[in-house]
């Protein structure tokens, strides 16, 4: 019989136990159990026991039943609560045959279950509480996959995270990994003085980004809205209005493609600071990763669910787009390398080239093509086309040129900084342009934000701004597929 035929006859009889507790009366749900104390308590207090110990301390701890050995006269069992694992006993001499046979009848591998007794080791060695009484708390209608092999599918994990959890001890890490990053960048902008907000995701126009928008529609005022691409414009208001150091780790949505490194719903931090620009904004970003880092493995250097290790520390490299691109042509080219050059050399390597499109727009699409996958050290790529940057400030030196960077680390990018834009007409310009790709189909073209203009109209400081994307950081911590990092990525049914 195989596995998938088996499944169900479980299910099955899994069903019929908990009719038949309810018509004894016990019920399979309860509201709860008297617990004196964790798993991690109880390990914490009496490991290094000799073997044999009878410690006369008596708890109640609870878990979830992961193995189970059935006997004659005695039934070992091993509790999981987290990632803690602690052995019960379970004795004929202590509970009494009906309660023994109970156990051998009614308890099955997944069900959570609560033991009270007194805490021991056994003739082997085992920390183990022996069982004077016990409960099932909740029973498991479905099983637990097989132990020896585990839940290995990768499209099952992703679908069924809640079990992977539970038998994957990488995923549990992963949880908890994600989670010490982000607390430790939180911690990071807050010891430096920046203010954590949190701005719209129900927005009236999509902006602050280049992206397609998931749009939905308001019953209330009969009109559409979009879920929010970035946060940008309504952070920037916050500098105009005297918060000068700013950040929010968002949630942002795009209805984009899915792959191994985008997801259409994603995690952001997004930063502001007055009196910043891209250089400051670089060296924070990455001081981020590297605190980061130092919070999930203990040091700067990356360890890879692989066993692959990488070093983030020290300074990091930087080179100009132009110059990455220039060298993977083996040409020359730069921000004054006419369109039609820059076409042909699009059409030779296969690029596809759009008639709106104008030089800068190509040149960023031939960099995408061949650049990133040489780009595995961390790596910031600055000055980028004025074309491609609608809300960053011109650079200093070049004015076809935008003081714009965007991080790679193994090719893949890992966040962008600015130096922003804070000329109203300037940014009028640069929407009414951004209107007119709209116009013309641009699905991701923005569109013009006439409530922003007015709060620049009221004066930016100058300022620094950097995005980067938490599930990315993941992915370069772990050098897993996006959606392994994410704990419910978004799977086609």
């Amino acid at each position: 019989m195989s596995e998938h035929d088996d499944q169900p006859e479980q299910i099955r009889v899994r069903r019929q136990k908990v009719d038949r507790l309810r018509a004894a009366g016990v019920e399979p749900y309860r509201l709860g159990y008297p617990r004196t104390a964790t798993i991690a308590d109880v390990r914490s207090r009496f490991d290094g026991l000799a073997a044999d110990t009878h410690t006369g301390e008596r708890v109640s701890v609870a878990g979830r039943l992961m193995l189970s050995r059935v006997g004659g006269k005695l039934c070992f069992g091993t509790l999981q609560e987290g990632t803690d694992r602690l052995q019960v006993m379970v004795s004929l001499d202590r509970v009494g045959a009906d309660s023994l046979a109970a156990w051998k009848a009614d308890v099955d591998l997944g069900d959570h279950v609560g033991v009270t007794g007194e805490v021991i080791t056994s003739k082997r060695g085992e920390l183990s509480v022996l069982a004077d009484e016990w409960a099932i708390t909740s029973k498991a209608i479905r099983p637990l996959p097989e132990k020896w092999h585990g839940l290995t599918d990768p499209e099952t994990r992703v679908r069924q995270r809640y079990v992977d959890l539970l038998v994957n001890p990488d995923s549990r890490r992963m949880l908890e990994m994600r989670s010490a990053v982000v607390r430790a960048t939180r911690e990071l902008m807050q010891d430096r003085g920046f203010v954590e907000v949190e701005t719209p995701m129900l927005q009236v126009l999509q902006g602050g980004a280049t992206a397609r928008p998931f749009v939905t529609h308001i019953n209330a005022y009969d009109m559409p809205l979009y879920l929010r691409i970035a946060p940008e414009l309504y952070l920037k208001r916050l500098l105009v209005g005297g918060v000068d150091k700013v950040f929010e780790i968002n949630r942002n949505f795009r209805n984009e493609g899915v792959d191994r490194s985008h997801n259409p719903e994603f995690t952001m931090l997004e930063v502001y600071e007055a009196y910043g620009d891209y250089d400051t904004m670089a060296a924070l970003t990455r001081d981020i990763y590297q605190h980061a880092a130092v919070a999930a493995f203990g040091s700067t250097v990356v360890r890879h669910f692989d066993g692959t290790e990488y070093d983030m520390g020290g300074e990091w490299r930087a080179v100009t787009m132009f110059g990455a691109l220039s060298t993977a042509l083996g040409e020359d080219v730069s921000a004054e390398t006419p369109r039609e050059k820059l076409a042909v050399l699009a059409d030779k390597r296969g690029v596809d080239v759009h008639d709106s499109w104008g030089a800068g727009r190509i040149a960023e699409e031939l960099f995408d093509e061949l650049v990133p996958p040489t780009l595995v050290e961390p790596t910031f790529v600055r000055d980028y086309p004025k074309e491609t940057s609608p809300l960053t400030r011109v650079h200093p030196e070049n004015p076809l040129l935008a003081a714009k960077w965007d991080l790679y680390l193994q090719g893949v990018e890992a966040g962008t900084g600015y130096s922003e834009l804070i000329d109203p007409a300037d940014q009028r310009d640069r929407f009414v342009a951004q209107a007119a790709l709209a116009a013309a189909g641009d699905d991701e073209a923005m569109r013009v934000d006439e409530d922003f203009l007015r709060a620049l109209e009221y004066g930016m400081p100058p300022a620094g701004g950097m995005g980067m994307g938490i599930d990315r950081l993941m992915l370069f911590f772990t050098g897993l597929p996006l959606r392994e990092s994410i704990t419910f990525p978004m799977v086609k049914p």
